[in-house]
């Protein structure tokens, strides 16, 4: 299950987009928490507390990474 959970925190923490801080940040938390409550409801852990491992990882990955280490583009909010 740790094996799991570190996974999405990666795959969260590489899938921010955007070129601000506050955009990578967004769009990693909503892509991490998307992640974390999947992987929750199938390790038994709980979609609602994957949902917020995942979402404050993949947060925490879109805030510490630059644009310029992986860029997908543009945000659909902007």
């Amino acid at each position: 299950m740790r094996r799991l959970l570190l996974l999405s925190a990666l795959v969260a923490m590489t899938a921010a987009c955007g070129q601000t801080t506050g955009d990578r940040a967004l769009s990693g938390g909503l892509l991490g928490a998307g992640g974390g409550a999947a992987i929750g409801s199938v390790t038994g852990m709980g979609a609602g507390t994957g949902a917020l491992l995942g979402g404050a990882a993949g947060a925490a990955g879109g805030a510490l990474t630059s644009p310029g280490t992986v860029n997908l583009g543009r945000p659909a909010w902007r």
